[in-house]
């Protein structure tokens, strides 16, 4: 079984994805947290932003772990640095590659493999899991996520204001949803949950009644 949880930046979808797993005994694939590592990865090899040959290139020497909430590129321990301000500056960038894009979720699919999983990013029901039963887009008024992205431990944001962190908010959005690659989107039987007034605890209960609806 495959649940499928996207949405935009700061909507909570790793906290409640995170939760979700714990509560069914799955196993939780943080699909973002593959992105960010890439990106952090070709950001500290000082590669060309410009030269994609040179950042395909890097993909053959990318060799990630994820284990236990723990992420390692290579035998680094990188879970706080890909949370950084010039990782979250540059990772959608970086995921609008076709070749990243390809790659990764060549890869998402073979962790996914014989597995019970819960899968969150931006295109896990409409790109690399769309024939699954259990679909969510994850939401909350952009207002809300920026507040949320300021009180996260894992993100480096302390130093911002709540309106710097709407702007950041609203261009990703933007630059998500827009891509020509695997924008942004909703799967159209993917059911909607705004989380805007809801605690992470009711949002997981909200999501793991609908799953057990359609068992």
């Amino acid at each position: 079984m495959v649940i499928a949880i996207d949405g935009p930046a700061g909507a909570g979808k790793s906290t409640v994805a995170k939760k979700i797993a714990q509560r069914l005994g799955f196993v939780y694939l943080d699909t973002g947290a593959m992105y960010r590592a890439f990106t952090l990865y070709v950001l500290d090899r000082n590669v060309d932003l410009d030269d994609h040959r040179s950042i395909e290139l890097s993909l053959h020497d990318f060799h990630l772990n994820m284990n236990g909430g723990v992420i390692q590129v290579g035998n680094r321990d990188v879970t706080r640095d890909i949370r950084g301000a010039r990782v979250n500056d540059t990772v959608s960038y970086i995921s609008s590659l076709d070749f990243v894009r390809k790659k990764m979720v060549e890869l998402q699919r073979q962790m996914g493999e014989n597995k019970q999983i819960v899968v969150e990013g931006r295109d896990i029901g409409t790109v690399v899991f769309p024939d699954t039963r259990h679909k969510f887009y994850l939401d909350a008024s952009v207002e809300e996520r920026a507040r949320r992205r300021l009180h996260d431990e894992k993100h480096q944001e302390k130093n911002q204001n709540l309106s710097e962190v709407i702007g950041k908010i609203t261009k990703r959005d933007k630059y998500d949803s827009n891509r020509c690659l695997a924008p942004l989107a909703k799967a159209l039987d993917a059911v909607y949950v705004d989380s805007t007034g809801m605690t992470v605890d009711e949002v997981c209960e909200y999501i793991v009644q609908r799953v057990r609806e359609k068992q």
